[in-house]
């Protein structure tokens, strides 16, 4: 009978199954890997790196171009300058800025850096800073141990501007009145003469007005709804007979002849028009802006054509896109509104009055 446990003392580990340990000098004809030639295969065998791309020229100016705009708002908010948020050189400058970031974007080398530069615009642009200027107190109106900036920053009206001047302004409610009054004319008389037709777009908003000592006035500033045509208008002199239709309107109603900041006759650099509007001829522009106003009354007119037959990058038409979002406006066409700075709600007379005695 054969037996199943055998000698354990021929196996290496002594224990019953394990395999028999190599003869002296290994088994013939075994070769090891050199550890030298191993680590050389296998790096023959991975892929070679990709050489990295430069960042483009484009998107470093983007990005610095986000950059210096958010350090100026912040500045802006800051000293409590929040009439300048809303000027019409802080929304010019945004608006370069974007197409800048935009350009970028499109260009594969500078979509790095341009994806930072729009995270930035996005975090700090005129509708973000206005907002927590108009939700809160910034830092210069967070309230100090002088007792001296913390009565100044009470003060109800706005500094350089008398109460008497601000008392013989326009209510809010006389005003709005006034500007809807001055829309509604102009859709009237541009439905008669050209046919267009009107479409309601981006809401209107009222916020408080600093008072230019780090806190917030009585004084209100209303921004009205957009009105805009459905149908684009492309033809040039098309173009140039509805401005002039609506500078005679603006005429009848006591304002001030148009102003065409798209225009080399508005006395800006050709290249700053050309990074604004497209090129620096108005035939060729993707954007018309105009403006006018009823000074020294409080009513400001705002007139812009968009045309995106000349956007050949897509640059305009991706930031139009993004401003009408949410509302009916189309991306092309002719839209109007007003905006009223300064001014008191009827309701607030007395009050402000009242107020202003302990000044």
């Amino acid at each position: 009978m054969v037996s199943t446990r055998g000698d354990r003392s021929q196996y290496s580990g002594g224990s019953e199954g394990a395999p028999p340990s190599p003869p002296p000098g290994g088994y013939r004809g075994a070769r090891r890997v050199p550890a030298d030639l191993a680590s050389s295969a296998r790096s023959s065998s991975a892929s070679p790196p990709e050489p990295k791309i430069p960042p483009s020229v484009l998107s470093w100016i983007a990005l610095g171009a986000a950059a210096l705009f958010a350090l100026v708002l912040l500045g802006m908010w800051a000293a409590g300058a929040t009439q300048a948020i809303y000027s019409v050189a802080a929304l010019a400058f945004q608006l370069g800025v974007v197409i800048a970031v935009v350009a970028a974007l499109a260009d594969r080398r500078g979509r790095a850096l341009g994806s930072i530069a729009l995270a930035l615009v996005l975090l700090v642009n005129v509708g973000t800073i206005g907002a927590a200027s108009a939700v809160g107190r910034h830092p210069g109106a967070v309230a100090t141990a002088d007792p001296e900036d913390d009565y100044w920053a009470a003060y109800p009206g706005i500094r350089d501007q008398s109460e008497d001047e601000i008392l013989a302004r326009m209510s809010l409610e006389q005003a709005v009145v006034a500007g809807d009054e001055l829309l509604a004319a102009i859709r009237a008389r541009l439905s008669r003469e050209f046919g267009f037709e009107w479409v309601q777009g981006v809401g209107g908003a009222t916020r408080n007005e600093r008072n230019g000592y780090g806190g917030e006035s009585m004084l209100v500033q209303y921004t009205s709804q957009n009105w805009a045509t459905t149908e684009p208008i492309t033809d040039y002199e098309l173009k140039l007979e509805v401005m002039d239709t609506i500078d005679e309107v603006l005429e009848d109603y006591g304002f001030w002849g148009l102003v065409a900041f798209n225009e080399p006759s508005s006395g800006f650099d050709p290249a700053y028009i050309e990074r604004l509007y497209g090129s620096a001829n108005p035939r060729t522009q993707s954007l018309w802006e105009s403006y006018s106003d009823n000074e020294p009354g409080p009513i400001s007119f705002y007139a812009d054509i968009s045309d995106l037959t000349h956007d050949d990058d897509g640059t305009f038409r991706a930031a139009r896109e993004a401003q009408v979002a949410g509302s009916a406006e189309p991306i092309e066409g002719l839209r109007i509104s007003i905006l009223l700075r300064a001014v008191l709600r009827e309701a607030d007379v007395e009050e402000f009055r009242e107020r202003m005695e302990d000044y």
